[in-house]
């Protein structure tokens, strides 16, 4: 089973910047879309940017030209860099694969502990 583990979170004013790793075990990595995942306090966990096996990336409109999702297949790691850093980026951040059936994204494995980013105004 696909264990992944995430790092990188921490407490930042906003304007800053963060660098989130997602570190996953399994020979399937460099087969799946990886996505990082934000939860924000009271809300629904989303889908904030994505990658492809071949690399093509995508974004949610929030965080668009603020972030921006790699991933290193030798290493078996996707990262997230944050720039700009808004209080409503403010969330526990999960990575995952997932698979998008449609307009729906489905993670594929189970959940990380995640890595808390907090942005303060």
């Amino acid at each position: 089973q696909v264990q992944l583990v995430e790092s990188g979170g921490g407490l930042v004013q906003a304007g800053g910047s963060l660098r989130l790793s997602c570190a996953a075990s399994g020979s399937s990595f460099s087969l799946n879309a990886m996505g990082w995942y934000r939860q924000a306090p009271g809300k629904q966990r989303e889908l904030v940017a994505g990658i492809t096996s071949g690399g093509s990336t995508n974004y949610a409109d929030s965080v668009k030209g603020r972030f921006t999702i790699s991933r290193d297949n030798a290493k078996n790691t996707v990262y997230l860099q944050m720039n700009n850093l808004k209080p409503e980026d403010t969330g526990v951040y999960y990575c995952n694969a997932y698979m998008i059936v449609r307009t729906t994204n489905f993670p594929l494995g189970s959940w990380g502990q995640g890595t808390q980013v907090t942005v303060s105004s």
